[in-house]
């Protein structure tokens, strides 16, 4: 059985919002048992704009930090078409393969 979180960041990889992106950026680097200082300081942005981005609270996160946070965390983007990238229902059943 898969673990909430998993099931949540299958969930989040379509992320729609600046938002879903900080909330999935947050769950990953949980997950990878980083600090997010520790993360901030690798990445060269300030711990306080990670923090905000996490949360949700930022109205705009440059490309820049974004790709050097995800660097640090070993993550990095894909796009797909608007459409293409199934629901979570049909997440679950391609995971459990029903």
């Amino acid at each position: 059985m898969q673990s909430t979180i998993e099931l949540y960041l299958m969930y989040i990889s379509n992320m729609k919002t600046l938002q879903d992106l900080g909330q999935a950026v947050a769950a990953n680097r949980k997950k990878a048992g980083l600090r997010q200082g520790s993360v901030a300081a690798q990445a060269g942005v300030a711990q306080e704009s990670l923090s905000r981005f996490e949360r949700g609270q930022v109205a705009e996160f440059g490309s820049r930090k974004l790709l050097a946070v995800l660097a640090v965390l070993g993550m990095e983007l894909t796009f797909s078409e608007v459409g293409t990238s199934g629901n979570l229902d049909e997440l679950r059943r391609e995971r459990s393969g029903k």
